[in-house]
């Protein structure tokens, strides 16, 4: 480990500051642009020790579990707390210029939709019981150790109120000392708690989280590995005016600002198609809005999102026919003549993206095609495949879903 003084000359997709060096580049997290910083150096990563210069773009971070001043944070749910808002924004919608821009991309780019504290409805915890605790909070950045958190300014009020009882369900369900995962999701009707990692429950065990579980208000449903341990009221939540029960652990957007946003584009842009197809369409986030212009076809891998999608359209009145495909579209997406009935199509795949899907949809005659994604560079890499088949890129609108993280969300609009 050396000491050195560096000036930082930019960020890094990740939001860690970039300082250049005689051995190459310095990553130096919760540094800005511009600042000039001691720092404990080990090999291109650097430790803040000082500040010689702040950024006039530094702010107090709003949470005490970040760190003190905003250097070094210690909780490792948030990486740019210390960062103000407008600059926090532009370099977001900078990373999807550049992603794009990797690919020889250069549409236009909208201003990014901002995210708020307190929007959060699903928080995914780390937890880990102790000789003396049950810690439930986030890990430290590059590390196991667990920071147990009081406050989190990201996450909903509801979810924030029940951490107690977060903490006594996960306690319930600690078998042995490993850390362990537990997935909270906000709904209408009380907190879906999803536990993974954890082995097998004995019968008494088991029992006594039913029990805990029940003696709790708030709680809507508790399950663990993928099974529902105990579930007094049936969670519920909203897509577009439509009720729908998601499978536990099942994929939600974060939050629900950010999830409106994109349906308005995404069923903006449909207009008034009589076909659409939405791939990789989970428990219906887009399927069931759309279903109030035209007939929906909705292809997604996981049966449980599936049913829960397909349960919802058959009992809501007002749609048009919504039509469900169980297929892995990685390894068999649908193929250029499948396309033929549809007049447009959605797909918001998961990080890795829809390169195989987009080569057949590329040779497509589909007149519009919204692109939602949650990881810019396979969104270019995608895109420019659609564009060398043909579609012109009509809109691109960057979303803040994570707030304070150098993640973010895209949705764009094509046409042919």
């Amino acid at each position: 480990m050396s000491t050195e003084t560096v000036t930082i000359e930019k960020l890094g997709a990740q939001g860690d500051g970039i300082a250049s060096s005689a051995g190459g580049p310095v990553y130096v997290p919760f540094s800005l642009p511009g600042e000039t910083v001691a720092i404990a150096r080990v090999k291109s990563q650097g430790t803040i020790m000082s500040i010689t210069t702040p950024s006039p773009d530094r702010q107090e971070p709003p949470c005490r579990h970040f760190g003190p001043d905003g250097v070094n944070g210690t909780c490792g749910g948030c990486t740019l707390q210390h960062m103000a808002d407008a600059p926090y924004g532009a370099f977001k919608r900078q990373l999807v210029i550049d992603a794009l821009k990797s690919k020889g991309l250069t549409p236009e780019v909208g201003e990014i939709v901002p995210a708020r504290p307190g929007e959060r409805r699903r928080v995914v915890f780390a937890a880990r019981k102790t000789e003396k605790d049950m810690l439930v909070g986030f890990n430290q950045a590059e590390s196991h150790h667990i920071v147990a958190i009081e406050e989190c300014p990201i996450s909903s009020a509801g979810i924030i109120a029940r951490l107690p009882a977060i903490r006594a369900i996960s306690a319930s369900l600690a078998t042995s000392a490993e850390p362990f995962r537990v997935a909270v999701l906000e709904t209408l009707s009380g907190l879906d708690i999803s536990v993974d990692e954890v082995k097998k429950l004995s019968d008494p065990q088991r029992r006594k989280a039913i029990e805990t579980a029940l003696s709790l208000r708030g709680i809507a449903r508790v399950s663990l590995n993928g099974e529902i341990l105990v579930e007094p009221s049936k969670p519920m939540v909203e897509f577009g005016g439509v009720q729908v029960s998601p499978p536990p652990g099942g994929f939600t957007q974060a939050t629900k600002p950010a999830e409106e946003a994109m349906a308005e584009l995404v069923t903006a842009h449909a207009g008034k198609a009589k076909r659409i197809a939405d791939l990789f369409a989970g428990a219906g986030t887009f399927s069931l809005r759309l279903a109030r212009i035209g007939r929906v076809h909705a292809v997604e891998a996981e049966a449980k999102a599936l049913a829960s999608l397909d349960h919802a359209a058959r009992n809501t009145q007002g749609l048009k026919p919504v039509t469900v495909e169980k297929r892995d579209l990685f390894r068999r997406p649908l193929m250029t003549q499948e396309f033929k009935p549809y007049d447009v199509v959605v797909f918001d795949p998961p990080r890795a993206g829809a390169e195989f899907q987009c080569q057949e949809l590329a040779r497509s005659g589909v007149k519009k095609i919204v692109a939602v994604s949650c990881n810019p560079l396979t969104l270019a890499r995608d895109l420019a495949i659609l564009v060398e088949g043909g579609y012109r890129i009509t809109g691109v609108t960057p979303i803040d879903q994570f707030l304070w993280t150098s993640h973010v969300e895209v949705v764009a609009t094509l046409e042919k």
